[in-house]
């Protein structure tokens, strides 16, 4: 407890209320704008998971409808201490995926900042965590990296638990282990059977349903792995097509329509038994990506009746544009939908490298083309660099609040009050500046034009095309920011990943890309941040030595 503030809770005394408490107290102990008393509680008649604030007797006075509610409205009161009012979630499904992989931020940070983290996220009224056990890697469940693999993902969840976030899995329908058997692997080749490109990111190890024991041999695997998490609180399932997946013989072609669907059910009714409270999300990704008409063979095969075996249907592109077919037709007997917005890789590479990205623009455009037709979503997440995304399409799914409002919010809580208008022209400035890899794009390939270059060239088009007064103008404005903020804003990963990359969009526009020192301490200082000291290229900031450690230099 601060000497500013003074949490209550008559009368109530469950995990997640003094969750809730110990919440509030530890982030308003470094933001002094909120003070004074504040009782916590509950009243059941606000609407699930929602939430009421009031003024007390003396003081404040935080109610949930549940204990959720609670803590979304604990949120909303560190956001805007001034706020009063009631709000009810509108929609059912809002959460996050951690991708856990190419040693990024969830891959190899400590548990506890990963802990920290997951409690900010409920504070933006996250009530869901999607995590993946990528099979590919392993020889097997019982091989040791694989036993490392799920300790740490089964970690991630219960700290979700412990904020109230139910945890989701996500799994491919025919994903399979590096040892899987020659002979019952998939076909990911194309020209044949309507194929007109092979499916991005197979790893060549998946199993062919069609294929004798092939079948049987992917359920073993699923059940194997849903038995790993079968003791956590499971909230959802997602069964995943294409990238990674799929299979294009001509039996499973095409593999959304036929064998991906012949798959899908038996892995759903496998989930119904081990995980009775957990719904289906059965995703569409990457559909008529590869083969024409995958949607209307989808379409088809699901029939206008909606299926009992699954949920949700997952929607999304990897694009600014959502995906018109199941806007324009009642898909799956008309199954709610839910989206998948890809909020880190767009516009930078290696992803992250260059600090943090924001898009209020792109994702206020995609949530105005879909938003009437969503139940909520899960925004695809490779690291902390995009944290202003997170909240923007949290609080979305939330109460459709505008992508601006939100990044006001943010930098009000994060920050200070006094900087949210200047921080919300920033991240738009950002946005239109948003164009930035390390060229030759380092995760693409160590096969340079014209041999291994002694230096890097860092391109950044749009911040070139403007020229270095106007990224000289956004560095200005966040120095002058700083000067309002109190230390540990100062010192915060937030506010340091904001400006380094300001800092890095005016240098190396004013170098035409070419290292510089001052550039070069930037990405070592995100490197550390991130905890990307053994990165893959795809999510390692490029200082100098890390792309020597990685031999692209």
């Amino acid at each position: 407890m601060t000497d500013r503030i003074h949490v209550r809770c008559p009368n109530l005394a469950t995990r997640l209320i003094q969750t809730a408490a110990e919440l509030l107290e530890s982030r308003a102990a470094t933001r002094p704008w909120i003070a004074g008393p504040v009782e916590l509680g509950l009243d059941p008649g606000i609407g699930t998971e929602g939430y009421r604030i009031e003024d007390g007797n003396p003081g404040t006075r935080i109610l949930g409808n549940d204990e959720r509610g609670l803590i979304f409205g604990v949120g909303r009161f560190l956001r805007q201490p001034g706020w009063r009012g009631q709000s009810v979630p509108r929609r059912t499904v809002r959460g996050i995926y951690f991708a856990t992989h190419f040693h990024n931020f969830y891959h190899d940070a400590p548990i506890a900042e990963i802990e920290r983290y997951v409690e900010d996220l409920a504070l933006w009224g996250c009530n869901s965590l999607s995590v993946w056990f990528d099979m590919h890697h392993y020889q097997g469940l019982g091989d040791p990296a694989a036993q490392a693999m799920i300790a740490r993902l089964r970690a991630i969840l219960k700290a979700a638990s412990a904020v109230g976030i139910r945890g989701a899995l996500t799994t491919l329908a025919n994903e399979a282990y590096a040892s899987s058997p020659a002979d019952l692997r998939a076909d990911w080749t194309a020209g044949h059977d309507g194929y007109h490109a092979p499916p991005g990111g197979h790893y060549h190890v998946e199993i062919c349903p069609s294929k004798p024991g092939g079948l049987d041999l992917i359920l073993k695997y699923r059940k194997e792995m849903l038995q790993q998490f079968a003791d956590l609180d499971i909230g959802y399932v997602w069964i995943w097509p294409y990238d990674q997946g799929g299979c294009t013989c001509s039996s499973c072609a095409p593999w959304g329509g036929n064998g991906f669907l012949r798959t899908a059910r038996p892995y759903a009714e496998l989930v119904r038994q081990m995980l009775p409270d957990a719904k289906v999300v059965l995703s569409t990704w990457y559909f008529d990506r590869f083969i024409r008409e995958e949607w209307k063979a989808f379409d088809r095969a699901m029939g206008s009746r909606k299926p009992v075996w699954a949920d949700y249907l997952l929607v999304d592109g990897h694009t600014d544009q959502f995906p018109r077919y199941p806007l324009e037709h009642r898909v799956a007997g008309g199954l709610p939908l839910v989206n998948f917005p890809e909020i880190s890789m767009f516009g930078n590479g290696p992803w992250g490298g260059f600090g943090a990205i924001a898009a209020p623009g792109r994702f206020q455009k995609l949530w105005d083309q879909s938003a009437q037709h969503l139940s909520g979503g899960w925004p695809y997440s490779e690291g902390i660099h995009e944290d202003m995304n997170k909240a923007v399409n949290l609080q979305h799914y939330w109460g459709d609040q505008d992508a601006l409002e939100t990044i006001r919010q943010y930098a009000a809580y994060e920050f200070a009050p006094q900087v949210a208008e200047e921080v919300a022209a920033v991240a738009c400035a950002l946005e239109s500046l948003q164009s930035h890899e390390l060229t030759p794009y380092a995760h693409q390939s160590a096969q340079w034009p014209e041999g291994k270059p002694t230096d890097p060239v860092y391109h950044l088009p749009a911040a070139q095309r403007v020229g270095v007064e106007a990224t000289r103008r956004t560095l200005r404005c966040l120095e002058q920011c700083e000067t309002e903020l109190g230390e540990a804003a100062r010192a915060s990963w937030r506010w340091r990943i904001l400006m380094i990359r300001a800092t890095l969009d005016c240098e190396l526009t004013a170098s035409s890309g070419r290292s510089t020192s001052r550039a070069d301490a930037c990405f070592e200082e995100l490197v550390r941040l991130y905890h990307a000291q053994s990165a893959e290229p795809s999510v390692c900031p490029p200082s100098l030595r890390q792309l020597e450690r990685l031999g692209l230099r």
